[in-house]
């Protein structure tokens, strides 16, 4: 990919975050004497959140699909290619095996490097998944997959327009933007 002297080129962090119907309960408030009940539910069905953002611009993107695969990834990519409208961007992401498998339909506008191994605290993204367990999908239950998926769809659309808070948890000390 070659740059012009006018083009900006946008970084964006990517992961996955995978969300399904166990509940996992968590810690919470309640005025004494309550105690809290919470449903718990042990059904192994899940879905797959792909996200990228930027914490230059606080900027999220996310796709949700089925499965965690090259196929998916291509999915991903084409879509965010589409969404960026084609400017030249860097995605960095893990060396998941569906991120650099040969299957995987790369972007003539997405660069796309892989950062070191075992260094998921390095990824922005990573924090991302933190956020939106803990502010929208801890201690829920839901009674179908679509039920969810729609939770999950109206949740980050919400976190796309908080770019205070994806500030918060992207924008680390080490980087620089010129």
């Amino acid at each position: 990919m070659r740059l012009g002297a006018k083009d900006e080129l946008k970084v964006y962090f990517q992961d996955e975050g995978r969300f399904g119907r166990m509940a996992n309960p968590v810690s919470c408030w309640a005025p004494k004497p309550l105690r809290p009940n919470l449903p718990l539910q042990r059904i192994r069905e899940y879905t797959y959140v792909y996200s990228a953002v930027c914490p230059q611009d606080e900027d999220v993107f996310s796709l949700i699909l089925p499965r965690s695969d090259s196929e998916m990834m291509s999915i991903f990519l084409r879509e965010f290619a589409e969404y960026r409208d084609s400017r030249k961007t860097l995605m960095i992401m893990d060396q998941a095996p569906w991120h650099v498998g040969k299957d995987v339909k790369a972007q003539s506008s997405v660069l796309v490097e892989y950062q070191p191994a075992y260094s998921s605290e390095l990824n922005p993204a990573e924090h991302f998944w933190d956020h939106v367990r803990e502010k929208y999908t801890s201690n829920r239950f839901w009674n179908s997959m679509n039920e969810m998926e729609d939770f999950l769809c109206s949740s980050l659309a919400e976190c796309q327009k908080d770019r205070e808070t994806i500030k918060s948890f992207s924008s680390f000390d080490w980087m620089v933007y010129k």
